[in-house]
């Protein structure tokens, strides 16, 4: 018998939920034939030199998972980690996307493969300041200058005729431009 002990055991926590466990700690039957979106129950059992506990702190070898029945690449993007791209252009076309690989979170559990590739927008900018917008609405937002400088022509329009809706919409423009709320027109971010 080897005494050596596998390299998992060092993610697994000792003495923990066994429900808790990450996917690297266990093994799964796993039923491919669950239907989609709906709750799903798997038995598993805890791989050698994991040691885990049930609701009532008695140690378990077998016990079952509850999860939604759904592959890892179909997941919230809350529930995985992506790389970011090194080669996205700052100032380009809101369309483009780059390859990242995604990784699942530990203590999420879900079908297929726990790491996988996904298509992602790059954070792109059409050159628009922060700083420059909320000056020129805490300055010249009575005459639409903050919303003509981020491209939305209307409203833009509609703060000049009306005086900057008396005062009254310059001052929440003032608030939502310097809580990021309101921003370029074309979807970009602030440089």
């Amino acid at each position: 018998q080897s005494t050596e002990i596998p390299s998992y055991v060092s993610n697994c926590p000792s003495n923990g939920l066994c429900s808790r466990l990450p996917p690297d700690c266990m093994t799964c039957n796993t039923n491919y034939s669950c239907v989609y979106g709906k709750p799903a129950t798997f038995d598993c059992k805890v791989k050698p030199h994991v040691h885990c506990v049930d609701q009532n702190n008695h140690e378990q070898e077998n016990f079952t998972i509850n999860m939604t029945c759904q592959f890892c690449w179909q997941l919230a993007t809350t529930d995985y980690v992506c790389t970011n791209s090194t080669n996205c252009m700052t100032v380009s076309c809101p369309r483009q996307r780059y390859n990242a690989t995604c990784t699942v979170l530990d203590h999420i559990h879900c079908l297929g493969n726990r790491v996988f590739p996904k298509m992602l927008y790059c954070n792109w900018t059409g050159g628009y300041k922060w700083s420059t917008a909320l000056a020129l609405s805490i300055t010249l937002g009575g005459f639409g200058a903050d919303r003509f400088y981020l491209g939305q022509w209307r409203e833009g329009l509609g703060k000049l005729f009306s005086f900057g809706g008396l005062g009254i919409w310059t001052l929440i423009d003032v608030l939502l431009i310097g809580v990021g709320y309101v921003g370029p027109a074309d979807g970009s971010l602030y440089i």
